[in-house]
Order: structure tokens, then C-alpha cells, then sequence
């Protein structure tokens, strides 16, 4: 069992920035890959970001060069650095865990204000 905990959304204006962590607990390898999704209001989940056990990161391209995702693997905490925030990026945002099964915590919510 994995436990997913996320934390650090908030209300920010747009072109601010957020920092949110996500500390995993139970049976987590380092070498698993980590990422988050997000869902914003009546729109399906998408995928953000994730990274390997290494240094392979992957964004979506509406994010590319805003956000920033990386981990500490001592401390099995996953972070997404996001600046120059848009209104559009307002969503709730999930930690997720992969291994044979998906993990998802139980989310932040991010809204950013025009």
C-alpha cells in the first residue's frame, strides 16, 4: 500500500507562482515514477508531469517551460514548482504513484485569478 499526501495549493493571481509537495508513505521505491495530474472544473483529468527514478522528466505542453517537477527521494516527497501561472491552470491537482496499480492522493486545489 501506497498513502499519497499532497499539500501547498492555494489562491494566487496570475503570473504568481506555487510550490506543491507530495509526501508518499508505505511500500514507495525511488526507482518508481512519480507525477501529478490535474482536473479542473467539469474537464476530465490530464497528466501534468512526472518523473522517473532518475532525472527523465515529461511535461504537457501547456505547461512546458512554467513547471518544474523533481523529487527527493530521501525524503520520498515529490514537488511541482509552477510560476507564471494562468487562470487556466486553476484545477485540483493529484500526486500519483505508479507501479502495477495507480495511486492518486487526495488532491490540492490550485485556483489562480485573472
Amino acid at each position: 500500500q501506497v498513502q499519497l499526501v499532497e499539500s501547498g495549493g492555494g489562491l494566487v493571481q496570475a503570473g504568481g507562482s506555487l510550490r506543491l509537495s507530495c509526501t508518499a508513505s508505505g511500500s514507495i521505491s525511488s526507482g518508481n515514477v512519480m507525477g501529478w495530474y490535474r482536473q479542473p472544473p467539469g474537464k476530465e483529468r490530464e497528466l501534468v508531469a512526472r518523473i522517473g527514478g532518475g532525472i527523465s522528466t515529461n511535461y504537457a505542453d501547456s505547461v512546458k517551460g512554467r513547471f518544474t517537477i523533481s523529487r527527493d527521494n530521501a525524503k520520498n516527497t515529490l514537488y511541482l514548482q509552477m510560476n507564471s501561472l494562468k487562470p487556466e491552470d486553476t484545477a485540483m491537482y493529484y500526486c500519483t504513484y505508479w507501479t502495477y496499480i495507480t495511486y492518486l492522493g487526495q488532491g490540492t486545489q490550485v485556483t489562480v485569478s485573472s
